[in-house]
């Protein structure tokens, strides 16, 4: 109680009072300003501290999950992509190619050509013929019509002279014929050198793109015939009908370096041995190597009866 009525007299006592600040300004002014100050610089610290901490987390939280996701996509794609040739399987591709090498030491593209647009010509000539037939006809084709300007302007009555030993001469004249016209207009006669521009020439697909970049151009290239597919299927390297899918399966399980002559020996395998409807398989160097030798009692097991049976 006594406390209570000396407060209450300070109260009411405005002389006094005055008195007392006006004696005293500076000293009582300043701490509590400083005091005010001090206060408002906790409460902006607790604010933000408040407001700033959670987004942090947050942020962090993001990271980790964004972390977590491509790590699970990753995961994902991982187990969806095809698996490349394990150890064996590219030691036993090793151990086939010294093989059909010893075999067909000087493997060679059997089309003659001396320039890429030769090959690309003869390449399409040889659809549904032997090479052996566009062999014969592509020497008086290039005397009489050296450059794709030439064939692009020829007499087609003239042309399907010359190329009736390929069979269906009339419409291998107009194919030759639209094809050097295309070269023509869009690359000034000269044939491309890239797998893209070479497929959007008329009737040129992979193969015959392929065909013309590794024998012509020196391209490290697969080239995916009949041959060529069902060799790599007999020896469990890739799907018979799938040309693109066989293509990557056999470059995997080989050097860039090794593709153009794996290609041209994979060719000469399934012409003289692997044949389509009955392998000699009992002449063949890989039978020990191949999945498929015997074929199921298709491909002829007997030595001297498969030997007859070589080209």
């Amino acid at each position: 109680m006594p406390s209570r009525n000396r407060t209450t007299t300070a109260a009411i006592a405005p002389t006094d009072a005055a008195a007392e600040v006006n004696a005293t300004p500076v000293k009582k002014a300043a701490p509590r300003k400083a005091a005010a100050k001090a206060t408002a610089a906790k409460a902006t610290a607790a604010e933000a501290t408040t407001t700033e901490a959670p987004p942090a987390k947050k942020a962090a939280a993001k990271k980790g999950a964004v972390k977590k996701a491509v790590k699970a996509v990753e995961a994902v794609a991982e187990a969806a992509a095809p698996a490349g040739p394990d150890l064996e399987q590219t030691r036993r591709a090793r151990r086939i190619l010294k093989l059909l090498t010893a075999r067909y030491p000087d493997p060679v593209l059997e089309l003659d050509f001396e320039s890429p647009l030769q090959l690309l010509v003869a390449a399409v000539l040889a659809a549904q013929t032997l090479d052996e037939r566009v062999n014969l006809v592509t020497p008086v084709l290039f005397a009489k019509y050296p450059t794709a300007a030439d064939l692009a302007a020829a007499d087609p009555a003239e042309m399907e002279v010359i190329l009736q030993p390929v069979g269906y001469f009339r419409k291998k004249t107009q194919i030759v014929m639209k094809l050097a016209a295309t070269l023509v207009e869009r690359h000034d006669g000269e044939v491309p050198t890239t797998l893209d521009e070479l497929i959007e020439l008329p009737w040129v697909g992979r193969k015959t793109a392929n065909m013309v970049l590794g024998n012509a151009f020196g391209t490290p290239a697969i080239s995916v015939d009949t041959h060529v597919g069902r060799v790599a299927h007999r020896l469990a390297w890739g799907p018979e009908k799938d040309v693109e899918k066989t293509e990557a399966d056999v470059a995997a399980l080989f050097e860039q370096k090794d593709w153009v002559p794996v290609n041209l020996l994979l060719i000469l395998h399934g012409r003289r041995t692997c044949h389509s409807r009955k392998p000699a398989c009992g002449a063949c160097p890989l039978a020990e190597e191949c999945p498929s030798a015997g074929l199921a009692g298709k491909g002829e097991l007997d030595p001297e009866k498969a030997r007859a049976l070589l080209k």
